[in-house]
């Protein structure tokens, strides 16, 4: 299989050049950003709140927790972000929910991976499920393809049945 990929891998190239994520240009190779979008992305990093995973502009402790999280603590243990939301993630994000560019998991796994314990022995990810009639809808859902990429990135274990949507919520798109 990869002596076919590397031998169609330029035709395809040639006819369908990889292009940036962020803005659409032409780049060298699939899932890599353009300079200028790669500079305007905004990593997050440490320190950060370990519950939320809020950036803070300063802090010393690994184990920095926010006021509004230390106010309201959220029903789970954290989450991580490979970057801040901003025009340019939500463009992303938006175009592989409901634009369809399911490669797009692909490039947002990669950007999370450096948040994964570097023994994933005891990791598992459990995707956010969606109601059934947006399932139905989409086609697909982003968080388990996102999932997936991960965890045949770092061969981790995934459960999509852990959580189950009970409820139509509104879409946040708007």
């Amino acid at each position: 299989m990869s002596l076919a990929v590397s031998v169609l891998k330029p035709l395809v190239d040639l006819v369908l050049p990889p292009r940036c994520p962020g803005c659409g240009v032409l780049v060298e190779d699939d899932l890599q950003f353009c300079g200028d979008c790669w500079n305007a992305l905004r990593f997050i990093s440490a320190p950060a709140c370990t519950s939320c995973g809020k950036p803070f502009a300063q802090g010393r402790d690994d184990d920095l927790v926010c006021a509004e999280c230390l106010a309201h603590p959220p029903l789970h243990d954290g989450i991580k972000a490979a970057v801040l939301y901003d025009d340019l993630s939500r463009s992303i994000v938006l175009r592989l929910k409901h634009g369809g560019k399911i490669g797009l998991a692909r490039l947002v796994a990669k950007h999370l991976e450096r948040h994964l314990p570097a023994d994933g022995s005891d990791v598992v990810l459990v995707p956010v499920p969606l109601h059934r009639w947006r399932l139905w809808r989409r086609g697909f859902n982003q968080s388990i393809l996102i999932a997936r990429a991960l965890a045949a990135k770092r061969s981790l274990k995934i459960e999509t049945d852990v959580l189950r949507r009970t409820r139509a919520t509104p879409p946040l798109k708007g």
